[in-house]
């Protein structure tokens, strides 16, 4: 069924409509199944993570829209255990096969608005890469306050989404915008600004709030107070 058929809320149905297999998973998230490619850009997020929120070998790492492991499969092994939480079962299917020599490795499927399945104070880290884009914006603030429930004291959370005030960012969405209204996919992507992902994290109760901006992507990530 085409994704332009479903309500953009309905991020179940949508997301497992478009990930029966691995390879139609991989189009729906990032356009290609180059498995070299996928290699290196989840390496690539693994160094901004070290970079932003840093890394620890005790850590508990928690990624909300999951995908088919990209990210998890770099950070597994440097941290205690990396849970991969996807509001779709097959995505996580696909995590449960690429990661199966993993022992530290736990998915959990969502409702697609919450992360009722994972204790309040029981992560160090949360993030979320190239997923902001396929969430209306009340959703986007609802995992970052979600975010800051989960995190123990002193936990770090790290969200990126395309910067609708970038020259690249204002590309990205007239061409988005160019599309006639009923052709447009129901997780097709969305901007954001500076401003609205600092109001979140602010609003939510994190504290050392940092924004980096580099051509199409605006990263923002902050601290849970101790």
């Amino acid at each position: 069924m085409a994704t332009n058929e479903f309500v953009r809320s309905q991020y179940k149905a949508v997301w497992n409509s478009v990930s029966g297999t691995e390879d139609g998973a991989k189009m729906a998230v990032s356009g290609h199944t180059d498995e070299e490619l996928y290699r290196t850009t989840g390496e690539g997020t693994r160094n901004m993570l070290q970079h932003f929120v840093g890394v620890r070998p005790d850590d508990v790492i928690l990624e909300i829209g999951a995908g088919v492991g990209r990210v998890g499969m770099f950070l597994a092994p440097i941290c205690k255990e990396w849970i991969g939480v996807d509001v779709s079962e097959n995505m996580l299917g696909h995590i449960e096969r690429r990661l199966a020599g993993m022992a530290n490795v736990r998915t959990v499927a969502t409702n697609g608005f919450d992360l009722s399945g994972i204790s309040s104070e029981s992560v160090n880290v949360v993030y979320s890469t190239v997923v902001f884009m396929h969430l209306d914006e009340w959703d986007r603030y609802g995992y970052i306050k979600e975010g800051f429930r989960v995190l123990k004291p002193g936990g770090r959370m790290l969200v990126d989404n395309v910067d609708l005030t970038s020259d690249l960012g204002w590309e990205f969405f007239e061409q988005h915008c160019a599309m006639p209204p009923h052709q447009r996919p129901a997780q097709i992507s969305k901007t954001s600004t500076p401003q609205e992902l600092e109001t979140y994290f602010r609003r939510s109760g994190f504290e050392a709030i940092e924004q980096h901006r580099g051509g199409l992507w605006i990263i923002t990530c902050g601290r849970k107070p101790v």
